[in-house]
């Protein structure tokens, strides 16, 4: 009788031909978590501790503004007594009862005009302050003294020689902002390397090819820095300089409200202030980072 004979194969070594190789491809990570979680991680981290410390400070405002000896209205005394200029800003029931969004646009009308000329004005005696060693030495120490006086030290002079309250509003905007403008502008120039200026020589750039080719791009960072501070100092300007002028501006709207006793109106306002502050700040910063790709100082 004839045994069959089993033969095992598990020592013997694996060819080509009695194996396959399989090839796994990696998994490939969904849109939620390659894209969508970390931008929400960055989001969280920007937004929740402004909230949680905004949440603390409001809590803290409603404890100490809630007894009966508070001089300052609390924030559920706010909501119910301004809650119609929170929720309703661009309402309109005559020249003088308007919302809050009606008196801001107006604002933001005059430090528009006021802010552009003193963008445009800045920017062309930056540049010849920091180009010409005489312009420096004959001007600078003029702007020096100039941009330490007040704002609405200027607001009389200026009220006397336009004779109307809305070209000086814009005249005290204009004198604010230009300063910063102008010495940012100026140290950006002359900063600009020696090897720029050789570079133009070699290329025969008349002066207004050098203007705009060499040496505002190289400038930038500083103009826009410039320019960043004088949009702050522009909107500041602005509600201090309507306080005393008058008209529909937000910061006429503070001054009535004082003289009528609505500090809830006052706080309203004030949050409106910060708010579109940021937002214009936010803005320049914005276009700064645009135009210089990144290289401005933000």
């Amino acid at each position: 009788m004839t045994l069959p004979v089993v033969v095992d194969r598990s020592e013997e070594p694996l060819t080509q031909e009695s194996a396959e190789i399989l090839r796994l491809s990696a998994p490939r990570p969904s849109y939620f978590h390659s894209r969508l979680l970390p931008r929400l991680r960055e989001v969280s981290a920007r937004t929740v501790p402004p909230l949680i410390v905004l949440a603390i400070a409001l809590a803290a405002w409603q404890m100490l503004c809630s007894g009966p000896g508070a001089t300052l209205p609390s924030p559920t005394r706010i909501w119910t007594d301004a809650n119609d200029l929170i929720l309703h800003p661009f309402f309109y029931n005559g020249p003088q009862d308007l919302g809050l969004g009606w008196r801001l646009l107006t604002s933001l009308e005059r430090v528009g005009v006021g802010y552009g000329l003193a963008s445009i004005f800045g920017v062309a005696i930056g540049a010849i302050i920091g180009q010409s060693i005489w312009a420096m030495r004959g001007l600078d120490p003029i702007f020096q003294v100039l941009r330490t006086v007040p704002p609405l030290a200027w607001l009389p002079l200026a009220l006397a020689a336009f004779r109307d309250s809305q070209p000086s509003a814009v005249f005290v905007i204009f004198i604010t902002a230009v300063w910063p403008i102008i010495i940012n502008t100026a140290v950006g120039i002359r900063n600009i390397p020696d090897d720029y200026r050789n570079i133009a020589r070699v290329l025969q750039l008349n002066p207004f090819e050098f203007f705009g080719k060499i040496m505002l791009p190289a400038a930038a960072p500083f103009i826009f820095t410039g320019l960043r501070v004088g949009i702050g100092l522009a909107w500041l300007a602005i509600v201090a300089a309507e306080m005393l002028t008058g008209g529909v501006g937000i910061g006429f709207f503070i001054w009535d409200a004082w003289n009528s006793s609505r500090l809830p109106d006052i706080v309203v306002a004030l949050v409106y202030i910060g708010i579109v502050g940021f937002l214009l700040d936010r803005l320049v910063a914005g276009l700064a980072t645009l135009v210089t790709r990144g290289s401005a100082r933000n």
